[in-house]
Order: structure tokens, then C-alpha cells, then sequence
């Protein structure tokens, strides 16, 4: 009700100015501003002691406004978005030859943080804003593809800082978990909680309401019918983000953390990896950002991409990338081991299926990636590290990194299998279709035909 209008007028209005300088102003402080207000990213700068929060909160923030600006260009100028993800990507691990090994996995799960339930819907819609005052013919395809670009940015950007910093001196404080014996006590921590969330969501969303209220004022493209239901759904979301992250912060935090150590901690640890691979199938379900994304994609594509497909690949891809980041935390292996196939598979696969697919995967990548990832798998990973005796930066922080990796692959391998049965279905149409021969009839029959 209020983030995706929000997007879509000023995507809208801004493209209509045709002001290049305008366009990449805006773009860039929109970027910005929403990142700083995503609640995910601030769960991850609290678990990275390596770097002060406010510094690494920042960088991403400065990494997704500058490749809102590149994603929009690419909309503007018709730039295929698999040459693009190909140059950015080679850059990325070009970059990690020079970064410590222990801040490789921050860094990437610093880019599936960043695309939570603020800046899923507001990006998407903006993409769509964007593509509605384009006729031709690619103008839907191209509004898919913000997410999987601003999703780079912040690994860029966290790359960079590696270098700055020095992660290697730093260790992971663990935080106690909390013993709960009654619900008097379980209630107690709630009332801690809320008043913290209650303050920090408003804190977040002002950046927003000041950035439209000015944007408002400028253009005055809303009445006050339009402006009443966005006031209302603001009202919606910051009432839903404070109860939702009360709830994952103070109940699933502990309570994910407690399960890595408890199943760790068994005789037969390798338990945790089937565990972890069906806690990862439902748990992609329940991320608000994930909704916004598959109606979007069905609406988008007129029901020929179904919202229950996309969200079963999903499933499968998270459930797999859950899977591989338990086996990691059992054996200590190089997130590089993993993602490099993996994006070059995902890399190889664009030039394989319709584009579309593409922006949608590498889309579905970031989405997937949101708070239940950052507040339960993160430190049900950690808590499994801990009681295996392992570093908690290089083997359990990853995690994120791998749920955003899984739905390339898998997203674009229904793309394949999507293309293949247009291709039959086309086959089949051609066969049953009557040819008219010519030959039997003469000239004034044929011009009765």
C-alpha cells in the first residue's frame, strides 16, 4: 500500500523529466536512504565486529545507491543485463585475491542482507515505474534486474573495506543465550525488545517519509485519496516491521543459535546438514520480500511464470546453498570453493534462457536472502560453529551469501525447462496446422479463396 506506489511514481515522474543528472541524482539518494533503512542489514553490522557498524552500514548504503544508478542506465539505454553481471562479477572475485580471507564471507552476505521487505518492494516497483513509460516491447523484461544489480554493490563495497580494515584481529563475541524457564521470563524479554524495535523502525523509515514528503511537494503528482493510502500503509508497515523483527530478533536469534549448538554438539553432527536443508525449504517461504517478488513476477508475465513455480524453485535452491553452508561449517572449506562454480554456472546459464529468467534468478537471489535468513539461519550456523570449535567468521558467516546464490541456478534452470516446452509447444502447433495447397485449383477458384 505504500512502498510499491511510492516506487512506481517516482520511478515514473523522474524518467519523464528526461534530466540524465536529475535521474542519477535521485537514483543514487534513493539507493542510499532505503539501504540505511533496511533492519536486515543492521542485524549483520551487529554480528561483524571487525568493523563499526555505522562505517559498514555506510559503505553498503553508498554501494546500492551506486548501482541503482547503473541498473537504471541499463533501463534507460537497453544494456543487456548478462554482460553487465559477467564484468561486475569478474571484478568481485577478481577483488577477493586482495582481500583477508576472513572477511570473504561477510562480504558476501553483506549483498543478500541488503534486499529485505524495505527495499524489495520499493525497487521493484520503481524498476516498474521505470519500464511504464516505455513502449517497446522489452520494456517488462528490463524492469526485472534492479535487485540482482544493487546486490553487488554492497559486496564491492565490503571488498573494499576489507582492505581498509583489519578483520584478522578481531574475534566474534558470541552473545549468551538467554535461559528461559517460564513464560514470565519469555514475556520479559519481549517487553525489553519491543521498545528497542519500536524506536529503531521509526528511525529507519523517516528517511523515506522526509524523501517522499520533499518529492511530493516538488511534483504533486497524488491527490489526497492516493497520499491518504500511502500515509495508511506506511502506518501498516511500520507497525508489521516492529512486530515482525521483535519477534525474529528476540525469540528466533536465541532460539536458532540454540539448535546449531544442541545438534552440533550430538555424537552424529552431520545431522545438522539434512536438518538445515529442511529448515532452509520452508523457511524461503516465510521471508515477506519473497511474496512481493513471485506476485510481482506473475502478475508481470500474465501467469505464464505461476507464483507456486517460483516459489518451489526457491525452495530447492535455498534448501541445497543451506545444505552446502552446514557442510562448510563441518569441514572448514573456502566459501570460494563454492560460489565460484556456482556464479559461473549461474554466469553461463544467461546466455541459455530467455532474459527475462535471468533478471528474474538473479532477482530471486537478493530476495530470497532476507531477515529469516539474517536472524535465524545465521545464528543457527553460528551456534553449530561454536560447538564444533570452528571460526565463526570464515565458516558460519557465508551462509547468507550461499541462500543468495542457490536461486540463480535453480530460477534459470526452470527457464531452460520453460523454453523447452515453448519450443515443443510451438513444434506441435506447426505439425497440426493444415497446409493449403494451390496446385488443385485454378486461377479464378483462387481468387474466390
Amino acid at each position: 500500500m505504500s512502498m510499491t506506489p511510492i516506487g512506481e511514481r517516482v520511478g515514473s515522474i523522474m524518467t519523464k523529466s528526461k534530466n540524465l543528472f536529475i535521474i542519477i541524482l535521485i537514483s543514487f539518494i534513493m539507493g542510499f536512504v532505503i539501504t540505511i533503512s533496511e533492519p536486515d542489514l543492521q542485524v549483520l553490522a551487529e554480528q561483524v565486529p571487525s568493523v563499526p557498524n555505522l562505517t559498514l552500514i555506510l559503505a553498503v548504503a553508498l554501494g546500492v545507491g551506486c548501482f541503482l544508478v547503473i541498473a537504471l542506465l541499463r533501463m534507460l539505454f537497453g544494456i543487456p543485463l548478462g554482460y553487465l553481471l559477467i564484468i561486475f562479477y569478474g571484478i568481485v572475485f577478481a577483488l577477493t585475491l586482495f582481500v583477508p580471507a576472513d572477511f570473504l564471507a561477510v562480504a558476501f552476505d553483506s549483498g543478500g542482507v541488503t534486499t529485505g521487505p524495505m527495499t524489495v518492494p520499493f525497487i521493484m516497483s520503481f524498476g516498474i515505474g521505470i519500464s511504464a513509460i516505455r513502449s517497446d516491447r522489452y520494456a517488462e523484461e528490463d524492469s526485472f534486474g534492479l535487485i540482482a544489480l544493487c546486490s553487488i554493490g554492497p559486496i564491492l563495497a565490503v571488498l573494499i573495506l576489507g582492505m581498509i580494515f583489519n578483520p584478522e584481529s578481531a574475534e566474534q563475541v558470541s552473545e549468551a543465550i538467554p535461559v528461559i524457564h517460564d513464560t514470565v521470563a519469555l514475556w520479559s524479554l519481549f517487553a525489553q525488545g519491543f521498545p528497542t524495535y519500536i524506536e529503531e523502525i521509526a528511525i529507519s523509515l523517516l528517511p523515506i517519509v522526509i524523501f517522499y514528503g520533499i518529492f511530493q511537494l516538488i511534483s504533486r503528482d497524488a491527490n489526497k485519496r492516493t497520499l491518504t493510502k500511502i500515509i495508511i500503509g506506511l502506518i501498516y508497515t511500520y507497525i508489521g516491521l516492529v512486530l515482525f523483527l521483535t519477534g525474529v530478533n528476540v525469540g528466533f536469534m536465541p532460539a536458532g543459535n540454540y539448535l546449531g549448538q544442541t545438534m552440533a554438539g550430538l555424537p552424529y553432527a552431520w545431522i545438522i546438514v539434512p536438518i538445515g536443508m529442511i529448515i532452509g525449504y520452508f523457511i524461503v517461504l516465510a521471508e515477506p520480500a519473497v511474496f512481493v517478488l513471485t506476485k510481482q513476477v506473475e502478475e508481470l508475465t500474465s501467469g505464464a511464470i505461476s507464483a507456486k513455480a517460483m516459489g518451489l524453485s526457491l525452495s530447492i535452491g535455498v534448501a541445497t546453498s543451506v545444505g552446502l553452508a552446514m557442510i562448510r561449517v563441518l569441514t572448514g572449506i573456502s566459501i570460494l570453493w563454492f560460489l565460484v562454480p556456482g556464479y559461473f554456472i549461474a554466469l553461463v546459464l544467461t546466455f541459455f534462457v530467455p532474459k527475462i529468467f535471468t533478471a528474474i534468478a538473479f532477482d530471486s537471489g537478493g530476495v530470497a536472502s532476507g531477515p529469516m535468513t539474517a536472524t535465524f539461519l545465521l545464528p543457527f550456523a553460528m551456534g553449530a560453529c561454536e560447538a564444533l570449535g570452528g571460526n565463526i567468521i570464515t565458516d558460519a558467516f557465508g551462509i547468507v551469501a550461499m541462500v543468495a546464490m542457490t536461486p540463480l541456478i535453480t530460477i534459470q534452470i526452470m527457464g531452460v525447462v520453460f523454453k523447452l516446452k515453448e519450443n515443443k509447444l510451438h513444434r506441435e502447433m506447426a505439425m497440426q496446422t493444415p497446409v493449403l495447397s494451390l496446385d488443385a485449383y485454378d486461377d479464378m477458384e483462387i481468387i474466390e479463396l
